[in-house]
């Protein structure tokens, strides 16, 4: 009986999870991963706030989702800024303005889409 019942709620959980899952917003790109973590962290502080209930705490869980996957996506993105940054700065060093104003361009518009 008690195997039983554990099966059962391992079950539960499971599904449980394969929900949460299900409603976790994507971040396609750095925009929406942006909007979503800004978004989330919101949410995150009122469930906070709300006191630390099984309903709170099962709806931070659910947070999390989103929030794990737009950071994953803002990270990558800043690695690649990180780079971008880096050729910029070989290429004034170098005096070569073609590459600067091409790396600058696109360095700007992704820096732009976190930091306005």
């Amino acid at each position: 009986m008690k195997t039983l019942i554990q099966s059962a709620v391992l079950a539960l959980t499971t599904i449980a999870a394969g929900h949460a899952l299900a409603d976790a917003q994507p971040s396609r790109n750095l925009a929406e991963a942006v909007k979503n973590f800004s978004e989330y962290n919101s949410r995150l502080e009122q469930a906070l706030a709300q006191g630390l209930t099984s309903e709170s705490m099962a709806q931070i869980h659910e947070l999390t989702y989103t929030l794990k996957d737009a950071l994953e996506k803002i990270n990558e993105e800043m690695d690649g800024l990180t780079d971008t940054l880096e050729e910029i700065h070989i290429a004034s060093e170098a005096k070569d303005a073609d590459e600067v104003k091409s790396y600058t361009s696109e360095y700007l518009k992704t820096a732009r889409t976190v930091i306005k």
